[in-house]
């Protein structure tokens, strides 16, 4: 109890931390927006300046030219610069914060808002004992089977409890409901298709596009760029953490070195490549590797080229390897997607096994999911119930499973 309270601790303490880490970050983005601006203007009253200083000397000129045809062909140019901006409007937005004590706290500046509210300790201890008594079925139900119309299927995101964004092997991001019905679809046009997907904290969809280089975000249906990649690197895997960074894995030309970056807005705050001893973390190769961040802030990654999954802490410091040994499945492990859940449990598909492995969040192997008749599982994701959606590669169905009571 003593090192689940400390655990506790050091995760909230994170959790402050990130948030300030995102002010700080957006407090940056204000000032050099605000920079910016006021730079343009100076160029442009400095433009204006040294124009106006021209003008000045070639009138002088013609005042005393004695040539009638100088004074006839000249044009005043004064109304250029009536309409000059005197001053820029840039506003300075205060930081304000509140707090109730032992109720809430909050700090806002600008569109940046971040709240902390304390729950009734009744509720609290409900909760607590509501996690404590969750434990994985003996055999895991199928709750639903959606037909995507789609396949292969890859990559699947849950909204809230009842819708999904998927992709397949075409230039289409899909979101359907339960019942297998279209949503909505999106035409990224990447070529051939999109690396990978995830959804923001707001609920906005973002994709990976290998040969524009790209990172994409879909704002009220359209398409934005929210960075480009250095020259020699291409994006596949995303992920955003529940602190509002984004995750992405990232590959050279040649695939032969791969690298996780954390991002803050447009900024890299973070880059995971090699272990303490200076050696590559992940293989390199033609397959690539795909990421799920866990409750617990771990970064869960997919190394499909080594056949691996590499769990790393917040500073990119390796936990723990797991093959896939511990299932003695008949077939090589292939882990694809990863899911988390609120237990910190780490979900894998493995799709030359038709199966899920599940593992503790030290990388103890619980057991493996194989009685739900996946046909090469894929994309995984968790909704709000808890329940898992698994996208089936070769049917197109999403099964929708029940693993916990």
């Amino acid at each position: 109890m003593e090192r689940e309270g400390e655990n506790l601790r050091k995760s909230w303490h994170e959790e402050v931390d990130n948030i300030f880490n995102s002010l700080q970050s957006s407090i940056r983005k204000m000032k050099d927006r605000r920079l910016s601006a006021l730079s343009s203007h100076q160029s442009i009253l400095q433009d204006s300046g040294s124009k106006l200083a021209r003008i000045t000397k070639e009138n002088k000129k013609i005042l005393k030219s004695n040539k009638v045809s100088d004074v006839a062909s000249y044009k005043s140019e004064l109304k250029n610069f009536r309409d000059i901006p005197t001053d820029v409007d840039v506003k300075i937005p205060s930081l304000n914060s509140n707090t109730v004590q032992g109720r809430e706290l909050s700090i806002e500046v600008g569109e940046y808002k971040a709240t902390l509210t304390q729950t009734s300790l009744c509720s609290l201890t409900d909760e607590v004992s509501i996690l404590s008594v969750r434990k994985l079925l003996d055999k895991a139900k199928v709750i639903a089977s959606i037909p995507s119309g789609i396949k292969p299927l890859s990559a699947i995101i849950c909204l809230g409890t009842n819708e999904a964004w998927f992709h397949s092997e075409d230039k289409f991001i899909r979101r359907i409901d339960g019942r297998g019905s279209l949503k909505e679809k999106i035409n990224t046009k990447c070529e051939p298709y999109p690396g990978d997907i995830s959804v923001t904290r707001q609920g906005e969809l973002i994709y990976s596009d290998y040969y524009s280089r790209t990172v994409n975000i879909v704002r009220q249906g359209r398409i934005e760029t929210l960075m480009t990649l250095p020259q020699g690197w291409v994006p596949q895997g995303l992920c955003c953490t529940r602190s509002g960074d984004l995750l992405v894995s990232m590959c050279t030309l040649d695939g032969s070195h791969y690298k996780i970056v954390c991002y803050q807005g447009q900024a890299a705050t973070q880059e995971i490549d090699k272990n303490d001893h200076g050696q590559n973390i992940f293989k390199g190769g033609e397959s690539g590797v795909y990421l799920e961040e866990n409750y617990n802030g771990e970064i869960c990654a997919s190394d499909m080229d080594s056949d691996t999954v590499i769990v790393m802490n917040k500073t990119g410091n390796v936990q723990f390897f797991y093959d896939g040994t511990p299932a003695k499945r008949n077939n090589s492990f292939q882990p694809i997607y990863i899911a988390t859940n609120s237990l910190c449990q780490i979900i894998i598909s493995d799709n030359k096994n038709d199966c899920l492995h599940i593992l503790h969040q030290n990388g103890e192997f619980l057991r493996c999911i194989d009685n739900c008749e996946f046909l090469r599982p894929t994309g995984l994701s968790v909704d709000s119930e808890g329940r898992l959606w698994v996208g089936c590669q070769e049917s197109g169905e999403i099964k929708v499973i029940q693993y916990m009571e």
